[in-house]
């Protein structure tokens, strides 16, 4: 099960963070083709975070933790598609989005009902 991790000096209401994970979810969903998705939302302080080059304005930062396997043409949009959204609906500059995927073996991800396997591309 991939865990997608978001840091962020957005201030969030409940709904714009439930329609958020929604999105992220559906998106996730349709680039990389699964369903399964844990995601976090986690509210920083403008001092807790530090992007070089960044310009005034929010910061969203998505550490993606994923099997292994996927095309970098499924990441890719997957990345554009979480922060065209974040940009669009946050008013999150461009320069002040990032995305960084680390790859795992489905035996590194597992819950208490099941350990992950191989990707397959289903």
């Amino acid at each position: 099960m991939p865990l997608l991790q978001f840091d962020t000096t957005l201030s969030l209401s409940d709904q714009e963070k439930e329609s958020f994970a929604m999105l992220v979810m559906e998106r996730y969903a349709e680039e990389m083709t699964e369903d399964h998705v844990a995601i976090t939302l986690r509210k920083r302080d403008s001092a807790d975070v530090y992007l070089g080059r960044a310009v005034d304005g929010p910061l969203l930062f998505l550490d993606a933790e994923i099997r292994q396997g996927r095309p970098f043409e499924y990441k890719r949009a997957f990345a554009l598609a979480v922060m065209e959204y974040a940009a669009d609906q946050f008013e999150v500059p461009e320069t002040n989005l990032k995305v960084i995927f680390t790859e795992h073996r489905g035996n590194e991800m597992m819950g208490i009902d099941r350990v992950g396997g191989k990707w397959d591309g289903e």
